[in-house]
């Protein structure tokens, strides 16, 4: 649109760009006129709001087609599955996944959803620990490349007290992601907990790096500099870790 018109009017003109192309199902104009506006109007709260709306309403419309198309997929099942876990209906969200598995036991993804729900149940058992735990397991048989598995695997040992076990599966998933900030402060906690503390120092940098804000990464560091005579790297990172905390009623042990 020339540049020449009113700020305002272009806007607006999007704004029914985007309401008229969803009105008559058009997707690729719709994506178009989004794309337009974004790029002339990226932090126009009106803007951001119509584009929020347009983006749910592309989703439900995406997911309805999926449902029409291929009501029986695996991809299907896995969506419901998901949409009944946010609303809280964690048995049937169980049973699709468990449907799914007995669908196709090697499904990528699949034990790995089902594991994470078990432990995010508010009602799980004094067992859903160790059965979410043999998810995990399947899971990483079928898929060696998902690190989420392996970080919640070395979640499990560590707080079984387990560090030997932790620290291996922590490294597995930082070497298949970079970026896996909690990964990084599992190992570093681990090696802290084995009083390894120079080892520990490596991956909590990173995880300081990836996670500047989080207080508990400040504190760890601190205990793993302080503890191997970096005392004054140390009290650096306690003080971080008072700032961030000062409003939270925390002490710096």
């Amino acid at each position: 649109m020339s540049s020449t018109v009113p700020t305002e009017v272009r806007k607006q003109a999007g704004v029914l760009g985007v309401r008229c192309s969803l009105a008559m199902d058009d997707r690729d104009s719709t994506d178009e006129f989004i794309r337009q506006l974004t790029r002339q109007f990226p932090k126009d709260p009106d803007v951001l709001f119509v584009i929020v709306h347009a983006y749910s309403d592309l989703s439900t419309r995406t997911a309805q087609d999926l449902g029409r198309y291929a009501p029986e997929s695996i991809a299907a099942h896995k969506l419901n599955a998901e949409a009944l876990e946010m609303e809280g209906k964690w048995d049937e969200a169980q049973k699709e996944y468990e449907g799914m598995i007995q669908k196709d036991p090697n499904a990528r993804g699949i034990h790995f959803l089902l594991g994470r729900l078990l432990l995010s149940r508010p009602d799980a058992g004094p067992d859903a620990s160790a059965h979410a735990k043999e998810e995990f397991l399947r899971e990483i048989k079928i898929d060696p490349s998902n690190a989420g598995a392996h970080y919640i695997l070395g979640e499990l040992a560590r707080r079984d007290a387990k560090c030997d076990e932790a620290i291996p599966q922590f490294s597995e998933a930082v070497q298949l992601d970079a970026n896996f900030a909690e990964a990084y402060l599992g190992k570093g906690l681990c090696l802290v907990t084995l009083k390894k503390y120079e080892d520990a120092i490596p991956p909590l940098r990173v995880a300081e790096r990836l996670t500047p804000g989080n207080p508990e990464v400040h504190n760890t560091l601190g205990t793993a500099l302080q503890r191997s005579g970096h005392k004054e790297e140390a009290e650096k990172e306690f003080a971080i870790h008072r700032s961030l905390t000062s409003g939270q009623g925390s002490q710096n042990p």
